[in-house]
């Protein structure tokens, strides 16, 4: 992966996005016991405050989630590394993201070695991420203006599935895009929301219940 905009002075010396990047991976990622190296790396090599601009590097790198219009959030830095490790997946492995939103776990996951296609409802999110992906020179993802109740039934199947919103109940579809021992990470509920892990096997799926968690509603129909 290539990040054009600014790399060499982001990625070196005392410039405040990459001091700002450092302390996030120190103090909220690996302080919470996410460890999978190829998920730290990329945290620490994807420069979140180009997909918010105009915030500062405290409020870019902070420790919450930031609105991005249209009733959308990007998720607080720990949960993205959260579900990254959560997949599980290796390097090369088919990976699809429901919900693009501004684009940035989808440059996380493209980072830690994923590679396939992120969904978005929302057509302005979808061409703005489509269009900073490109920008910023993120190979291997490609973005779908779409509802993700349906998935990607034409770039199936794949290792995983991560969704960035919370449905009330899990989409048949999205189990049906899993491949052989697949996960599909997804928080599902209303007000009370919980964030799952679901592995097929050839026994069937199995199911783990992650962590409480609080995501913006899933939209579209099912």
């Amino acid at each position: 992966m290539i990040f054009r905009r600014g790399q060499g002075r982001d990625l070196i010396g005392d410039d405040p996005w990459a001091v700002a990047r450092r302390r996030m991976v120190a103090e909220q990622i690996v302080a919470r016991k996410v460890s999978a190296p190829a998920v730290l790396a990329a945290m620490a090599q994807v420069p979140r405050h180009e997909f918010v601009p105009g915030r500062s590097p405290a409020d870019a790198y902070g420790d919450h989630p930031i609105p991005i219009g249209f009733g959308q959030t990007i998720s607080q830095p720990f949960i993205v590394a959260f579900m990254v490790e959560a997949l599980e997946s290796s390097a090369g492995a088919r990976v699809l993201e429901v919900g693009t939103g501004c684009g940035y776990q989808a440059a996380v996951m493209a980072a830690a070695g994923g590679k396939g296609g992120s969904i978005e409802i929302v057509p302005a999110l979808a061409q703005r991420a489509e269009r900073d992906l490109q920008r910023l020179g993120v190979a291997g993802v490609h973005v779908r203006e779409g509802d993700g109740h349906q998935g990607w039934a034409e770039e199936a199947p794949f290792d995983g599935i991560v969704v960035a919103a919370a449905p009330p109940e899990i989409p048949w579809a999205l189990f049906d895009q899993l491949g052989p021992e697949g996960r599909l990470i997804i928080p599902v509920g209303r007000e009370s929301q919980s964030l799952w892990r679901y592995r097929r096997t050839p026994e069937g799926m199995v199911r783990e219940e992650l962590m409480a968690v609080r995501f913006v509603p899933m939209t579209g129909s099912d």
